[in-house]
């Protein structure tokens, strides 16, 4: 402290964290000595010709007939040699299509500084040369790169994308997770929840502007609750992905520390971190280990930790660009102060699958696997009622083994070994395996829980999200 006393640093000056902006600014900067080639796709060229018909000095009856040549275009290469018939609209519309490109990573690097977005262009130019090494256009035993080659090193927008999957923001380099490529075409049924999720967390932002206009405020936190296996986290995972947003996943448990004082300044720097790099998701597996209703545990050390929560979630600090989604199979136990307005607004319930859900869900499982023709998922979808996401998962994956044991079994091992291919082709799973597979793996949901979720539901609508009559868990 005595260090920031007038008279030895006198100003603090804090360098944040850039927003989109100063992203595409910092990224003029280092990519302006490299060799860009953008995409000269139809839309794109098209868009940028007709705002130089309404801005620029270009003859109109020129831009004009250029602009019936490219729709007429069959590819990139076609539209990039119409253009090139005139040097100077070339040029300009080179870049624009650059400045397109510029802003469209911008757009995709939250949460990135200054030093990430240099190693984003190191890293894309990387990319370059790797593919030139593997098509024998660069030895790297040569000192020098051939004129030649020099000529064609085009850095394009695939190259950035490419990059993007190895550099990650500093700011969140301690939490930062991966997001899965998981889709909502990845999640079989669920079609409500869905729909929730999109106007909850991807809506507001990714059209943020629409939200303001209209007077709208976006929920600050989900809770997804329900039996388990049936998608929670990967719901989250998804809708992280689907949005373009920054993913920070923890799960409860991980949060406690035996330090005093440890798990408060954990879930504070998470927060923090998440307001830096926002947009940002933030995935609280198991919340229910650390926001268990207050006065309940003889611990003090979880009641202090469950008011850091409600403070970074509903405090001084403003959370914009920030969205808190929990996921529990028990939210009879959380403190109701976190689920009022302004700590987790919405309240989803995540429900056991029903037959149609079923049927989707053994589509997307069974998309990569070779069934046989006796095999019929409609009817398999009637037979597994009480069977969670993840039951379905499994149930497909031991019929999947089961066809391999037998297939092995009745093949001699010379046999599989000269004839690999033939054999792999001949290998499918059929209705007996899945018969078999059932055996094994028994539905995980059963009439209680559905009761207690059903209780659950009623007791919370009941009460308006307030005080809720005690709900037990394990006696239904």
């Amino acid at each position: 402290p005595a260090l920031r006393r007038p008279g030895r640093f006198d100003r603090e000056i804090e360098v944040g964290v850039p927003d989109k902006q100063g992203r595409k600014e910092i990224l003029q900067i280092h990519t302006r000595g490299m060799p860009l080639e953008p995409d000269y796709d139809k839309k794109s060229v098209l868009k940028v010709l007709n705002e130089l018909k309404r801005k620029s000095s270009f003859e109109e009856a020129k831009l004009e007939e250029i602009i019936k040549k490219v729709e007429s275009a069959k590819d990139e290469n076609e539209i990039k040699e119409i253009l090139k018939d005139d040097g100077e609209i070339y040029k300009e519309v080179r870049h624009r299509l650059i400045d397109i490109l510029l802003e469209e990573l911008a757009e995709k690097t939250h949460g990135f500084v200054g030093a990430d977005l240099a190693a984003l262009a190191r890293e894309a130019a990387m990319v370059v040369l790797r593919r030139l090494i593997a098509e024998g256009k660069i030895n790297p035993e040569e000192e020098r790169i051939p004129p030649e080659v020099l000529q064609e090193l085009k850095v394009t927008r695939a190259d950035f994308y490419e990059a993007l999957k190895m550099i990650e923001p500093s700011a969140l380099r301690e939490v930062l997770l991966e997001v899965p490529n998981i889709k909502w075409e990845d999640i079989g049924g669920l079609e409500e929840v869905k729909q929730e999720l999109r106007e909850a967390v991807e809506w507001p932002l990714k059209y943020p502007k629409a939200f303001q206009r209209l007077g709208i405020t976006p929920p600050k936190g989900i809770l997804l609750y329900g039996p388990p296996g049936t998608g929670k986290t990967l719901l989250a995972k998804a809708v992280a992905n689907e949005s373009e947003a920054n993913f920070i996943g923890i799960r409860g448990p991980e949060v406690l520390s035996k330090w005093v004082g440890e798990s408060e300044k954990r879930v504070r720097e998470i927060f923090r971190k998440a307001r830096q790099a926002a947009p940002t998701v933030i995935f609280i597996d198991e919340i229910d280990a650390i926001a268990q209703a207050r006065g309940s545990d003889v611990n003090r050390v979880m009641d202090t930790l469950l008011n850091q929560l409600l403070t970074e979630m509903d405090g001084i600090e403003e959370n914009s660009g920030v969205v808190v989604i929990a996921a529990t199979n028990r939210p009879d136990i959380l403190d109701p102060a976190l689920l009022r307005p302004g700590r987790f607004d919405r309240l989803i319930l995540v429900p056991a699958p029903d037959e149609k859900a079923r049927l989707e869900i053994l589509k997307v499982h069974t998309r990569r696997v070779p069934l046989a023709s006796d095999v019929s998922l409609e009817e398999l979808a009637k037979k597994t009622e009480g069977y969670s996401g993840a039951d379905l998962a499994a149930l497909v994956r031991e019929a999947a083994l089961i066809a391999l044991r037998r297939a092995v079994s009745i093949t001699p091992k010379e046999l599989i070994e000269e004839q690999a291919e033939e054999f792999l082709e001949k290998l499918r799973v059929s209705k007996r395996d899945f018969e078999e597979a059932m055996k094994k793996v028994r539905p995980s949901i059963t009439r209680y829980m559905l009761d207690y979720y059903k209780q659950f539901e009623e007791s919370r609508k009941a009460t308006g999200g307030g005080e809720r009559k005690e709900v037990d868990y394990f006696t239904l």
